[in-house]
């Protein structure tokens, strides 16, 4: 049997939560939070605090002061998940008391933050299933967290989206008693994965759960499709704030615009889903007919796209 933790979204905890919130309103008295020089823009700062912290000269810049208790608990979810802890509250000391991960976006979809530099400062999530949960690409490995996601439940299998995620895969397949699964274009990062994705054919990898080879990004790129609903795309996907809308990063495409264009072609159809869950990029939830609408005008722009050299300057968040 699982459990889910009470939602813990930034800025929209429930009444039970209250005696962590007054906790976490006494440990700030004094608001001096800073950004330093370590970041390297990987975005999820100013996922968490959209309002307070933004993109300036390729790194995060704290735009203000947080302005009561809401703000706070955004600044803390965004340092806990900074993989540089560039973000830091008065006195430059994170307790672990303010650590709100992982946070509820959806029934049984989990956001772990503590996201790790070996994997670029990517996104991971855990999803429940109906005999425990899977974890989609990995935060850093920790014995803490680790503890914190066994009161969870049964971890069955870790997915990764790519090579770039790979680095805790083992680690965390193994600590946790789970499957590590690969493309087979991207095996030389995780040659000792428990199970290997082969060709571009879809294939159901868990109940409910169909994994899609989509090279482009890296040559074993793989979207995860869930019950219609969830899809997780690594690097492949992700909702631009520039833009308004489901983009690739056509700056950085490790082996292949031509066949990233391919795979979308091949797909496009395929995907039904609502919530567009990034490793990089921003999360956004929609109805499925818009998502499919945006999905197929994604899929024309691409068609239109030439090889280029990777320049992470010019990344459109």
């Amino acid at each position: 049997m699982t459990t889910t933790p009470p939602s813990g979204v930034p800025g929209n905890r429930t009444a039970d939560d209250r005696t962590a919130d007054d906790r976490l309103a006494d440990d700030q008295t004094t608001d001096d939070w800073t950004v330093d020089d370590r970041c390297f823009n990987c975005d999820v700062a100013r996922q968490l605090a959209p309002g307070l912290i933004r993109e300036r000269d390729g790194r995060s810049e704290l735009v203000r002061q947080p302005r009561g208790e809401a703000e706070r608990r955004q600044l803390y979810a965004a340092a806990h998940a900074c993989p540089t802890r560039s973000i830091r509250p008065a006195g430059g000391r994170l307790e672990p008391g303010t650590d709100p991960f992982p946070l509820v976006l959806d029934d049984g979809l989990l956001l772990l933050g503590h996201n790790s530099p070996r994997t670029a400062g990517a996104n991971s999530y855990l999803l429940r299933r109906p005999d425990g949960w899977i974890m989609v690409d990995t935060p850093r490995f920790a014995e803490s967290l680790a503890a914190r996601y066994e009161a969870l439940g049964q971890v069955s299998d870790v997915f990764l989206t790519h090579r770039d995620h790979a680095e805790h895969g083992r680690a965390w397949a193994d600590r946790l008693g789970a499957r590590l699964w690969i493309h087979e274009g991207d095996l030389d990062a995780a040659p000792d994965a428990d199970r290997v994705l082969r060709g571009t054919d879809p294939v159901e990898v868990a109940p409910g759960v169909v994994a899609y080879p989509f090279p482009g990004h890296t040559r074993g790129s793989v979207l995860y499709l869930a019950d219609e609903r969830h899809l997780f795309t690594g690097d492949t996907l992700h909702w631009s704030r520039t833009d308004e809308d489901i983009a690739v990063f056509e700056t950085i495409v490790w082996h292949s615009v031509r066949e990233l264009s391919a795979s979308l072609d091949r797909t496009v159809d395929a995907l039904r889903f609502e919530w567009l869950l990034p490793g990089h990029g921003e999360r956004r939830r929609m109805p499925a007919d818009e998502a499919a609408r945006r999905l197929r005008a994604v899929a024309a722009r691409c068609r239109t796209l030439r090889p280029s050299p990777v320049d992470f300057a010019v990344v459109r968040w």
